[in-house]
């Protein structure tokens, strides 16, 4: 590439930049144009030319993108010192080239309309309906813990191979499309990652790759936790770029599943999040609620707990703090602390809708 061409890059990614700090001033444009427009049809294109491959493409090209830039940085060691200029006209065209793509291939959807104003529910909520809607779930929860165990000491163990829950994401979503035309998720595109172990020493249960759309999930954690976590990764590949609302979508989505393996593991998903958010506005009301929970259920969250401690390391921290940090970079500004607007979500939308 010639020197003034990438230059002409470097100026451009000066210019995105500046266009994407605006751009979080028009979340209707975006909604409009972009979420419900031409990202439609990038996303299937995307995923009907991905999808159908049994492996992730996605890891297969960070693999070589990783070989790449090792030895071209190798080759080029010496041009840092003897041709500094050039060396990073390189680096920024490259940086150029690769943001542009990942913002019109997925993350322009970083600055679309907050999920609670397209659902019309509010974005807040009372300690007191917080309490109601905890009990309700306690009470949806121990009935299917017991359902599919018979004993309300032991924990619900999934039936199904991971590759067998993977084919089943799909379902909640159809019966979700009946009412959110918007959430319809075909073709599908969700996968086990092949960095599952690096994954798991970075804390993460998944990840969308923004380049190919595949949904990565995370091969080792616990099956209770896969219904969820799938479900959480397609929320992403519809668009729905914040963690706290595909959080909110894919418990709905496994929630809306006819299995009743997806139901259990979507409605303590949430309760989850319930529990936390009651902890901390109410520690009092807190324990005198968290005894009512059958043992079986706690059984899973403590594995679940377990899985994650077995795998922590120094560096996991770091690479929390990085992506809470790209989180709020890109429009988030609450990082991956969300727990109280997935539960806002949650009562909000569950105050219309039967439990």
């Amino acid at each position: 590439m010639r020197k003034n061409k990438k230059l002409i890059l470097v100026i451009f990614f000066g210019v995105q930049l500046l266009l994407l700090s605006q751009l979080k001033y028009y979340p209707e444009f975006v909604e409009q144009f972009y979420s419900n427009g031409l990202y439609v049809f990038i996303s299937k294109i995307m995923r009907y030319t991905f999808g159908w491959i049994p492996f992730s493409v996605g890891d297969i090209l960070y693999t070589l993108a990783t070989i790449y830039l090792i030895r071209w940085l190798i080759v080029n060691r010496k041009r840092i010192f003897k041709d500094t200029v050039k060396w990073l006209l390189d680096v920024g065209a490259t940086l150029s080239i690769a943001y542009f793509a990942f913002h019109l291939l997925w993350a322009f959807n970083y600055y679309r309309q907050p999920l609670y104003k397209s659902l019309n529910l509010e974005a807040d909520y009372s300690t007191e309906q917080l309490v109601l809607f905890t009990e309700q779930l306690i009470h949806k929860s121990n009935t299917l813990q017991f359902q599919l165990t018979g004993n309300d000491t032991v924990k619900v163990e999934m039936p199904y191979t991971k590759s067998e829950i993977l084919k089943k994401v799909k379902d909640g979503y159809q019966t979700l499309s009946e009412v959110y035309p918007h959430l319809e998720y075909h073709p599908k595109s969700i996968k086990k990652s092949i960095y599952s172990l690096p994954l798991t020493y970075m804390g993460f249960s998944g990840y969308l790759n923004p380049f190919t759309n595949e949904a990565q999930v995370n091969g080792l954690i616990s099956t209770y936790k896969f219904p969820t976590t799938a479900c959480h990764e397609a929320a992403h590949q519809l668009g729905y770029a914040a963690e706290n609302e595909a959080n909110f979508i894919g418990s709905l989505a496994a929630i809306h599943n006819d299995d009743v393996f997806f139901k259990y593991s979507g409605y303590t998903f949430a309760l989850r999040y319930c529990l936390a958010e009651l902890f901390k506005r109410d520690p009092e009301h807190y324990g005198s609620i968290i005894v009512t929970v059958n043992k079986g259920i706690l059984k899973n969250y403590q594995d679940v707990r377990e899985f994650w401690e077995a795998y922590e390391n120094p560096i996991e921290p770091i690479f929390e703090k990085t992506f809470d940090s790209f989180l709020k970079a890109n429009n988030q500004s609450a990082g991956m602390e969300s727990y109280s607007y997935v539960v806002a979500l949650l009562v909000n939308y569950y105050e219309e809708q039967p439990l």
